[in-house]
């Protein structure tokens, strides 16, 4: 997994992707994916990476936890 920091978009879509989540899908402002009832907005940060704040958020809403993240 890409390591707990600023990520490139496409990066953080790649892990969730690995963690079992599906999508992106469009919709709304954001895209989103899904992991069985866990619905997760990805943000489009127009060509800059995102923060390590937004990815703590991001994995919050996710329902993934920093060991999980590291591991797969």
């Amino acid at each position: 997994m890409p390591p707990f920091g600023p990520i490139a978009r496409r990066d953080l879509v790649r892990a969730l992707q690995a963690l079992g989540f599906t999508g992106p899908y469009a919709g709304g402002r954001h895209h989103f994916m899904i992991r069985g009832d866990r619905t997760v907005r990805i943000p489009n940060p127009h060509g800059s990476d995102i923060s390590r704040d937004l990815l703590a958020r991001i994995l919050r809403q996710a329902g993934v936890d920093r060991e999980e993240w590291t591991s797969v």
